[in-house]
């Protein structure tokens, strides 16, 4: 008989190339027989932001469904757009040093002080390049089966061809306890452990208004999962250590 085709959704996965190898080899992802939908946040923070976005644009190329979320919002309007205020966040608080470090580029010619005046900094390599190109391709939502797979969430009330892109990868509360329709809502986004109230639970966390959260919180000690449908089962990898989580 035949096996029911699987979708594994996995969000969240930060520069963290060997847990994500890890979780897929653990799933025993087949391409052939599986849909994969990743939800963005594939850089900053850890250690192999290049790394895992080769590793996702191969799985596209295999099949995979990429959708963009907030922290490559935040490298497309910091390398694109350039802004001081944008540059700093990204790079100072949100784990941006890190990614770039990843593509070769040392502290110095990317980092400033509090008190240093700003100019956007000259970052180029051909990677680099074909990587932004990638990413700004990437969709911010996708629908399939009664699921809606997002990065963040989506606005109670409005379609998500309606919303604005800028809610799909940061929205948080609003969505949590006000969504209301239809679709079951598969995000990443905001770590499992907020939702659950529970800082030690990183599990999944499926809400009763049709909401699941995904994000384990992973490149802060956490773990990363893969939530297994139709079924509704969890896999996860834990992480090896632990780390504050930030924004």
């Amino acid at each position: 008989m035949r096996k029911m085709k699987r979708t594994l959704v996995v969000s969240d996965i930060h520069g963290e190339l060997e847990m994500l190898d890890a979780l897929l080899e653990k799933a025993a992802y087949d391409p052939a027989e599986d849909r994969l939908y990743l939800l963005g946040d594939y850089i900053d923070r850890g250690p192999d932001s290049k790394a895992v976005v080769d590793r996702v644009m191969e799985l596209v190329r295999g099949g995979a469904v990429a959708l963009q979320g907030n922290h490559e919002d935040m490298m497309i309007r910091s390398l694109i757009d350039g802004n001081e205020k944008t540059w700093r966040n990204w790079t100072g608080r949100n784990g941006g040093e890190a990614t770039l470090k990843s593509y070769g580029f040392e502290p110095e010619s990317f980092l400033f002080a509090e008190d240093e005046d700003f100019v956007k900094p000259y970052l180029h390599s051909d990677i680099l390049t074909r990587h932004l190109d990638f990413i700004r391709s990437l969709p911010y939502y996708s629908e399939a089966d009664g699921f809606l797979f997002v990065h963040a969430g989506v606005k109670p009330g409005i379609p998500p061809e309606e919303t604005d892109p800028y809610d799909l990868v940061w929205i948080r509360d609003v969505f949590h306890t006000g969504y209301a329709g239809e679709e079951t809502v598969v995000f990443g986004h905001t770590p499992t452990m907020g939702l659950h109230g529970d800082k030690d639970n990183h599990h999944i966390y499926f809400g009763a208004n049709r909401i699941i959260g995904i994000d384990g919180g992973a490149v802060f000690g956490g773990q990363l999962n893969c939530l297994v449908l139709p079924e509704k089962e969890e896999l996860s990898v834990t992480a090896a250590s632990k780390k504050c989580p930030g924004a």
